[in-house]
């Protein structure tokens, strides 16, 4: 099922006296292709689960349309749109089995969409076998684990094959391991239904590893979509630039004169296309490249060894953060007792931005 967001704005009334409103999400336009699977990213409060509340009839929108395949469905309420919504929380009914828990949606059907008894528990057991739960039917909520109890709320919002499935941070209450599984298991789920699913999260991590688009969101702003790969290779602002990576982009004050990038005084690259002008200048972690003569020269503050990567921390006068962290492969070997540790940069791991409005500037390296 294909969902259009057309110009969608939601405001709230602001807590003060002046009758000001908060725009939660502002001017929202996005075409959700048929059976993906797409990451709503940003920082708390950027309003990616309003937009989620939205879509699904839980709020109101303040002006725009709502499209699920042709069906205009913005007036329309949330039991009516053929949705399935996945808690942070997981919102189980304590006091029921995993089956009662799964099949309480369709005993809430009427009229032609009444089933069968015989029906209804046909479909619980698919949807568990689905979610792989089925021997945990008899079990009640206190008896499972974070991770069992997230796949008994996905297996009630699938019971009823929902036309849209919305999942609100739903791994957010489980431990690194299970977050793991977790999301596979979300993958291979979608891709097993080919239900439309929109994932809301925080983690970057998340929405990078299992979805086919990402929308990042800034203050109720869409500031990139695409594919995650190449919004991470590609990112249109510094705000994504920063938002997308771990460990995070390296950001320096450089500036750009004469065809020449320096970050303080070290000139770094020569590059075409740039006005002289100061910049920001991000460095992917991976973007640093050890040589004993490289233009780069940062003061060696750690070497931590990871097996297959080296993490190198330095700082350097033109950071904007107080330590850099550079990635480089265990090949290279750094002298722990050096006081400084020099680097050339790789040219496709470097980005410039404007220092007021902090837009992306293409650039070529010579």
């Amino acid at each position: 099922m294909k969902v259009v967001l057309d110009h969608l704005t939601k405001k709230f009334p602001s807590r003060n006296k002046k009758g000001d409103t908060v725009t939660a999400v502002s001017d929202f336009c996005f075409e959700v292709p048929d059976g993906s699977l797409i990451g709503l990213l940003g920082p708390s409060g950027c309003g990616k689960s309003t937009a989620l509340n939205l879509i699904c009839g839980l709020e109101k929108p303040t002006s725009g349309r709502i499209f699920f395949g042709d069906d205009d469905v913005t007036n329309l309420p949330p039991e009516n749109r053929g949705v399935g919504l996945v808690f942070q929380n997981y919102a189980l009914y304590p006091h029921l089995t995993v089956r009662q828990n799964i099949l309480f949606p369709l005993q809430n059907l009427k009229g032609k969409d009444r089933l069968s008894k015989a029906e209804m528990l046909k479909k619980a057991d698919e949807a568990a076998k689905l979610v792989q739960i089925e021997q945990l039917m008899d079990r009640k909520p206190s008896e499972m684990s974070g991770g069992q109890q997230q796949r008994v709320a996905i297996a009630r919002a699938l019971v009823k094959l929902p036309r849209v499935l919305l999942l609100d941070e739903p791994l957010s209450n489980l431990d690194a391991r299970l977050r793991l599984q977790t999301r596979e298991e979300i993958r291979r789920i979608q891709r097993d239904t080919g239900i439309t699913t929109i994932f809301v999260t925080h983690d970057q991590e998340e929405a990078m590893s299992i979805s086919d688009l990402i929308v990042v969101m800034k203050a109720g702003v869409i500031q990139q979509i695409g594919k995650p790969q190449e919004v991470y290779d590609d990112p249109a602002n510094l705000f994504v630039a920063k938002f997308l990576g771990t460990p995070p982009i390296n950001v320096f004050e450089g500036r750009v004169a004469g065809g020449k990038l320096f970050l303080g005084e070290d000139e770094v690259l020569r590059i075409t296309g740039v006005d002289d002008q100061a910049v920001w200048v991000g460095v992917r972690p991976e973007g640093f490249i050890p040589q004993e003569a490289g233009p780069l020269g940062c003061s060696l503050a750690g070497v931590e060894v990871m097996g297959r990567d080296t993490s190198v921390v330095s700082t350097h006068p033109a950071a904007e953060s107080v330590s850099i962290r550079s990635i480089i492969t265990a090949e290279h070997r750094i002298d722990r007792d050096a006081e400084t540790v020099r680097f050339a940069l790789k040219p496709n791991k470097v980005f410039l931005f404007r220092r007021d409005s902090e837009e992306r500037i293409p650039f070529e390296a010579v």
